[in-house]
């Protein structure tokens, strides 16, 4: 197993959105290079494909709806406790750019 890089921890980093010291990047580096080396030897003394597990008859379990409440019964309620709403909405935060 060939070590990781210090640029595959970096895209990591940015990924997670922490910033890392040069010196934590080569510490974790060196870390994740001994778990993955650790891991395989695992991998290599247990095998690679995992044993056949068998089970019974599949089926879906339904309860019946006998008593539903009526509709928007509780709207108002829940978006009472949210922190800002638009209409009948909740607002939230745009976390995806559609520009990129």
């Amino acid at each position: 197993m060939k070590p990781i890089k210090k640029e595959d921890i970096e895209h990591l980093a940015t990924l997670a959105r922490i910033e890392l010291t040069e010196h934590e990047t080569e510490q974790f580096a060196h870390d994740i290079s001994s778990i993955l080396g650790y891991v395989s030897e695992i991998t290599d003394l247990t095998g690679t494909g995992a044993p056949e597990k068998k089970v019974g008859a599949l089926y879906n379990v339904f309860r019946e709806d006998t008593d539903p409440h009526e509709a928007g019964k509780y709207t108002d309620d829940l978006l009472a406790l949210a922190p800002e709403r638009q209409g009948q909405y909740l607002k939230v935060k745009k976390i995806l750019d559609n520009n990129k």
